[in-house]
């Protein structure tokens, strides 16, 4: 070792450390020793039920030890007796239980003893209880007298303890125990005084002892109880036993303690066990046991008193409970007394054991031994178990010292003191070994270390050595001393290094040297990073019934990850992995989720990380916020007439304080059950002073809000009537309405029932013409309206309404003016005139009429128009009138959407809520031209390499006469992008067709037709193409209009010799999906003669007419063979039995092809039909078209209609997937 740690270069020593390892370390069994006993016995009861007894003695030293035993002071044998079993290098042997046993009782001590000296055991007594029995015995039945005293003994058997005693009857019923009848401790039952009840032949004592498992019963005993003799002369037996008493009364005698004890006695007590001071008396009347302590205090635990006050008992006794405790017996005829003198004492009880341990050469031994008891105990020096000679022992030895100077190895040796007293006996033992060896390292050699970045280190150096061994600690291979303050050498040798770093990590050496020798060890260190934890949300504030998820975020060693552990803990209590309460806590590694938060989920919640070296936590404070618990307690104080104070007491506010208080209010005459807003109150007031109205029955709750919500109401306050009184308001909203002209209906808002303020409301109205001298009209009426008939029409009036109830008036009301009943107009509009704007608006003005004219409130003016005649055509039109109403008091109004190029008449009538006055004279205006419609379609007739022809038809309304048309075309693409826009100016206006040349080949084209007249030129109608390819034949679109009745539509347009798509969709097409489409080409006009005329040769008649004969015999062969089917035993067999397998398979194969299946295509062509003919009444909007169609409603408001299909010519199919058109050469 020394070459090995050599080579490391360590020779310099961290500092030096005397070790004082006679306390230190255990001395090791490679080194000589004295015998110390490690195990043994105590107080051994040999239960009759058990097999055997095993008396125990352990103990160790070097060399081994050997025992020997002695029973009560004698040595014992162990190999007397063949029931005894030992066994080897033990002291511990074993007694069976056979035959008689009881000569093993006694106290036993073991001695281990070895060259150097022997050790000694404490006293071990063996019990050998035996069997309790009650004695055979005939036991004299007891004759006594009403009244007097008599006590049952029960002397019971000895036992083992505890011993607990029964009376009971021979049916095993308790016999009833009062302050008459009761039993003493020792188990006599006394009777203070006997009735004639008390008789009785089995009366018999139980004594159970529960350690060994028995119970016995003595004998019955009998007693009579008979009436006074001298009694015997009454008449009657309560007459008689009333004397008995009366003869028989006595005042209290003690029997226990008897009246032999004297007025006093002594009680002996243990400290620390249980006193139990006892008086039973008798005496008729039935004497009552009281206690006092006589000298000092009751203990301030007041004692209980047990058996119906007769015992005293004090648990845990204490040197405070010495004392004279006094207890008395009294009743009616006078009193008993007796005193106890109680003495606490005590075992013996260390103050200072001696203790043993390594001493070195040359050195000084000092053991004390002191003791204390009550009575004070003696104390005995023994050494190696025997008794110390003082005239043969070299050293000094007094009572509670032994001293020896200038130890040699020979000194070596057990001490024992023992302190005594009557109580018990205490032994205490020193082991004082004298050695002289070199140091022993006994921590291994190469132990490998771990700790954290912080944390302490401990490396282990355990030395026994004798003289002392000085211990250094050197690290890697420095000379230089580990001399700073984070390094500390403890008692035991281990190097402690506080705050460890990671440059703290290497290879340590531990050297231990004394006289005798030296010896070394290494050790290595290794320095991890610490774990941290970080639990996110930090302070999270949660509402109640709402989820949280708190997450715990770990950074630790990646050498720890295998004991890498994370736990949650909640206040401390750690939760549970598996998830709790129904899922609604589920832990999940890292993560902590709690849904439907309650409100014991708050408190501190705790990530707990550990690893095999160190452990971390980190903690969130969950918040659980939730609307205030509902305040309690409502008191009503500081009545008066129309106000009242409320006070309460606030709910809890669960973290987030109370806002504010609302206050509610219920009364149970005019709304019961119903809560109303009365008051609010800031903040955490829990008082208010309510202001409130007469005639109401109140009851009052609260709520209380904070940032969450609102609480539950509080539970209602007491009712509160305030007293009625006079209205403080009047009725409010006064107003007149009226249905006739000369009529007047007075109405007005009533009182709240909170405002009636008494019973009995009414409302006095009043009423008068405005500036006509005359008196108020007056009427009291109970409802809230008030109609007065034949007055002027459209008058005002001054109008008065008060509240009235049977406690009096309400304030002097206001004057409100209100007018009678309104009429319409008698007047006409006059000066009116029209001034045309533009061919679709004009704008209309006229004078009001007189106000006086009015008769009413002037709601406004009716402008009404319509169209006399076109002034394109001439033609009349049948009169549909039209109409704007202008609201309010003016003279003019714009009239729009008329129609241009037109003749109107208009008239203008004023109108009341009443109805409309008369018209004005009809004033006639004209239209000027419009520009005209969109054209109904734009159509491409033909495409060519460079040209197309191109077709429109008329605008719907030319709103003028038409002057021509406007042709435009631009190239564009599918990027949207289009080219310039070129113009052709078609001056024909009966033109409806066009040729455009000088166009580009393969390029998509958008045209444009626009119709004019000499205002402008209209919205335009578009299509597109796409001209052809150099050498390609030419190709367009041809669309007709069909009709939904007929099966088939001519097209004329066509040319010979080419190809056609045919497609068939429906009027109001807004996608490209059609109901037909089939490609065709039209014949040649070279071939046609060949076509029209095979249908007069004869061999083709003649093929048509072989072809349908060949069908119709096929047609009769299968009818026949059909019928005939059933014929065939196969096919019944088939019927009978099919096979489910094939007849599967038919019906995968056959199924979608039934006859229903055809069915719904015919059904939806005829659908198609029918929604054909559906559409044909719109015809007038979309047959001709692209327009804008619009008009004006009565009362002025615009009603647009627009459609902007373009329509595509269509021929319609006959159902047929070929359909075939009429062709012309």
């Amino acid at each position: 070792m020394e070459m090995l740690l050599s080579t490391k270069g360590i020779t310099i020593c961290l500092f030096f450390f005397v070790l004082s390892l006679a306390a230190a370390i255990e001395i090791p069994l490679s080194v000589s020793q004295l015998p110390t006993i490690t195990e043994q016995s105590h107080t051994q009861v040999a239960y009759p039920f058990d097999e055997d007894f095993t008396i125990k003695c352990e103990a160790r030293g070097n060399p081994q030890p050997t025992f020997n035993w002695t029973k009560d002071g004698k040595p014992f044998d162990l190999s007397s007796d063949p029931r005894i079993v030992t066994s080897n290098s033990s002291g511990t042997f074993v007694i069976q239980n056979r035959g008689i046993i009881n000569n093993f009782q006694g106290k036993y001590r073991c001695f281990a003893s070895n060259v150097l000296g022997t050790a000694m055991s404490e006293e071990i007594e063996l019990i050998v209880p035996s069997v309790p029995k009650f004695p055979k015995e005939k036991i004299e039945p007891l004759d006594v007298e009403h009244g007097d005293s008599v006590i049952l003994h029960c002397n019971p058997p000895k036992g083992i303890p505890p011993l607990h005693i029964y009376w009971m009857n021979i049916d095993l019923q308790h016999i009833p125990q009062d302050e008459r009848v009761s039993m003493s401790l020792k188990g006599d039952l006394y009777f203070a005084n006997v009735e004639e009840s008390d008789s009785r032949s089995d009366y018999c004592c139980f004594a159970a002892f529960p350690r060994l498992r028995t119970i016995v019963q003595k004998m019955p005993m009998t007693l009579k109880v008979s009436r006074l003799k001298h009694a015997n002369d009454s008449g009657s037996p309560n007459a008689a036993v009333t004397k008995a008493n009366f003869i028989k009364e006595r005042k209290p005698k003690l029997l226990i303690p008897p009246e032999s004890a004297g007025s006093s006695s002594s009680v002996t007590v243990i400290k620390g066990g249980v006193l139990l001071l006892e008086c039973i008396a008798e005496g008729l009347p039935t004497p009552h046991l009281s206690w006092v302590k006589v000298t000092g205090n009751m203990p301030k635990d007041e004692p209980e008193t047990e058996n119906f006050g007769k015992t005293l008992k004090i648990d845990q006794v204490t040197a405070a409970d010495e004392g004279t405790y006094q207890c008395t017996a009294s009743n009616p005829m006078g009193r008993a007394r007796h005193e106890f003198h109680v003495h606490v004492e005590e075992p013996p009880q260390w103050l200072k054991k001696p203790e043993g341990g390594v001493y070195s050469v040359g050195t000084n031994l000092v053991l004390l031994c002191e003791a204390i008891g009550n009575p004070e105990p003696s104390i005995q020096w023994k050494l190696n178990g025997m008794p110390i000679d003082g005239r043969t022992f070299r050293g000094r030895i007094s009572t509670r010292e032994i001293s020896l100077t200038n130890l040699q190895l020979q000194d070596s040796a057990v001490f024992q003191c023992e302190a005594t007293n009557k109580h018990g006996t205490i032994l205490a033992s020193a082991n004082v070994n004298v050695l002289n060896i070199a140091p022993l390292i006994l921590t291994p050699d190469g132990e490998n270390y771990a700790t954290v970045v912080g944390y302490s280190a401990f490396l282990h150096c355990d030395i026994f050595a004798s003289p002392a061994a000085d211990v250094r600690w050197t690290k890697d291979d420095s000379i230089e001393p580990l001399s700073t303050f984070r390094y500390q050498l403890n008692k035991n040798g281990t190097l402690e290094i506080r705050d460890t770093r990671k440059e703290d990590s290497g290879s340590y050496a531990c050297w231990a040297a004394n006289s005798v020798g030296k010896r070394a060890i290494t050790a290595n260190l290794d320095i991890r990073d610490a774990t941290k934890l970080v639990v996110t949300p930090k302070s999270p504030r949660v509402l109640k019934s709402h989820s949280i998820l708190l997450k715990c975020q770990a950074e630790y060693d990646p050498h720890l990850k295998h004991s890498f552990k994370l736990s949650w803990r909640k206040d401390g209590d750690e939760l549970p992995v598996n998830s709790t309460e129904g899922g609604r806590i589920i832990l999940d590694r890292d993560t902590l989720f709690i849904s439907s938060v309650l409100l014991e989920d708050q408190g501190v919640y705790r990530c707990v990380a550990s690893t095999a070296l160190d452990t971390a936590e980190a903690e969130a404070q969950l918040i659980v916020l939730d609307v205030p618990d509902p305040p309690e307690d409502l008191q009503l104080s500081e009545n008066q007439n129309r106000s009242v104070r409320l006070s309460w007491k606030a709910g809890a506010s669960h973290n987030s304080p109370v806002n504010e208080s609302i206050i509610e209010f219920e009364e149970n005459h005019w709304e019961p059950e119903m809560w109303q807003e009365l008051a609010r109150v800031p903040g955490n007031d829990t008082t208010a002073l309510l202001s409130l109205s007469p005639y109401v029955n109140y009851q009052f709750r609260v709520v209380s809000v904070n940032a969450v919500g609102r609480s539950q109401p509080s539970k209602p306050s007491l009712r509160y009537a305030t007293p009625p009184a006079a209205p403080d308001k009047n009725p409010e909203n006064i107003r007149v309405e009226a249905s006739e002209p000369n009529e007047m209906v007075m109405k007005w808002e009533p009182l709240k029932p909170m405002e009636r303020n008494g019973p009995g409301l009414e409302y006095k109205v009043s009423w008068r013409q405005r500036g006509v001298e005359t008196d108020w009209n007056e009427e009291l009426v109970k409802k809230h309206s008030l109609s007065v008939r034949n007055v002027p029409t459209f008058v005002p009036y001054e109008i008065k309404v008060q509240a009235v109830n049977n406690l009096g008036s309400g304030p002097e009301p206001n004057i409100t003016i209100g007018y009678s009943g309104e009429d319409v107009p008698d007047a006409a509009p006059s000066g009116v005139s029209v001034e045309v704007v533009n061919s679709t608006l004009v704008k209309v003005f006229w004078f009001g009429i007189p106000r006086d004219r009015v008769r009413g409130h002037l709601r406004g003016y009716k402008v009404s128009w319509w169209k006399t005649r076109s002034l394109l055509d001439g033609k009349r039109h049948h009169p549909e009138k039209h109409f704007l109403t202008f609201v309010g008091d003016r003279n003019y109004g714009m009239v729009p959407g008329l129609e241009p190029f037109s003749e109107f008449r208009l008239t203008v009538s004023a109108f009341t809520s009443r109805g409309d006055g008369p018209e004005s004279s009809p004033v006639v205006f004209e239209t000027p031209e419009g520009v005209p419609e969109q054209p109904r379609f734009l159509r491409i007739l033909n495409f060519d390499k460079d040209s197309v022809t191109l077709s429109w038809g008329l605008p719907k309304k030319a709103n003028g006469h038409l002057t021509g048309y406007i042709l435009q075309y631009q190239i564009i693409n599918e990027t949207h992008e289009v080219g310039a826009v070129s113009n052709v100016s078609v001056a024909n206006r009966s033109a409806l067709s066009w040729r455009l040349a000088g166009l580009s080949p393969s390029t998509k084209y958008k045209f444009y037709i626009k119709a004019c007249t000499a205002k402008g030129c209209g919205k335009a109608a578009t299509e597109e193409g796409l001209t052809l390819a150099q050498g390609s034949k030419g190709s367009g679109r041809i669309s007709d209009a069909v009709k939904p009745t007929p099966k088939f539509q001519p097209s004329e347009a066509l040319e010979p010799g080419t190809e056609y798509t045919i497609r068939l969709v429906t009027k109001n097409w807004v996608d490209n999906n059609s109901i037909f489409e089939d490609v065709i080409e039209t014949r040649g006009r070279a071939y046609a003669g060949i076509y029209e005329g095979i249908s007069t040769q004869g061999w083709f008649i003649g093929l048509m007419c072989a072809i349908a004969l060949l069908t119709l015999l096929l047609l009769t062969i299968c009818f026949v063979r059909r019928n005939k089917g059933g014929k065939y035993s196969v096919k019944e067999k088939e019927d009978l039995h099919p096979d489910p397998e094939a007849q599967s398979i038919k019906d995968e194969i056959f199924g979608e092809y039934s006859d229903s299946d055809e069915k719904p295509l015919k059904g939806s062509l005829q659908s198609l039909n029918g929604d054909i003919k559906a559409t044909g009444s719109a015809d007038s909007l979309v047959d001709y078209g692209e327009g804008e169609h619009g008009m004006f409603n009565e009362d002025g408001s615009f009603i647009g209609a627009y459609s902007g299909s373009k329509e595509k010519g269509s021929v319609e199919s006959t159902g047929s997937s070929t359909a075939t058109f009429p062709l012309h050469a």
